[in-house]
């Protein structure tokens, strides 16, 4: 008998000053119903109903990279919250890699991370 449903609940990101990628990711999810539930001295994690995001330092020590291609999406629920997300994150340090605009099916924006990890807003 095989798997019916794969659902991600999941998903930790590399980071390589743990302070400023929390402040970055407190701040980021302030407004929203994402909040901080623990951290420890290598990970900090936040959560949801269904869902847990992480920062995280790289367990075999070396330094944090991201991936080229790797990328999270948030679904945010309207047009409004993905162009707030995408500025919050250029007012809070990170990048511009895509303005919110229509794409596809999806209204979305493309940002980065202090650590250069990709992150998609979209609606």
């Amino acid at each position: 008998m095989g798997i019916k449903l794969l659902k991600m609940n999941y998903f930790v990101v590399g980071t390589n000053n743990m302070e400023v990628s929390a402040e970055f990711y407190d701040s980021l999810f302030e407004a929203s119903e994402v909040t901080r539930i623990s951290s420890t001295e290598r990970m900090i994690y936040w959560q949801c109903d269904d869902f847990t995001f992480a920062i995280a330092r790289p367990f075999n020590e070396e330094r944090a990279s991201n991936g080229n291609g790797t990328m999270i999406g948030f679904s945010v629920g309207s047009r409004e919250e993905v162009k707030r997300l995408h500025k919050k994150v250029i007012e809070l340090g990170g990048s511009c890699d895509g303005e919110p605009n229509q794409r596809g099916l999806y209204y979305s924006a493309y940002v980065r991370d202090l650590d250069k990890n990709k992150i998609c807003f979209y609606q």
